[in-house]
């Protein structure tokens, strides 16, 4: 694992100081990493979301429906779950 060294700002400095004292991480190294990894599974999870929305623009326009014709695909599409 890579040392770094950063500057935080007084309340982050406070932040983490109350993570560790509560106990909820062992260290200040291991608090920041979370938040690293939450941040990174985050911006995953909006490149998916952003993917599909691109993939549902280029689609095209849907016909159409009615609410009982919406619904009766929607009920056609789950079948037996």
């Amino acid at each position: 694992m890579t040392r770094q060294s950063i500057s935080l700002t007084a309340p982050n400095e406070e932040w983490l100081k109350n993570q560790i004292k509560s106990e909820e991480f062992s260290s200040k190294s291991e608090a920041i990493n979370f938040l690293i990894k939450k941040a990174r599974s985050q911006e995953e999870f909006y490149d998916f979301v952003r993917a599909k929305i691109d993939k549902g623009e280029k689609s095209g326009f849907a016909e159409k429906q009615s609410r009982e014709e919406m619904l009766a695909e929607f009920k056609k599409d789950l079948g037996n779950v």
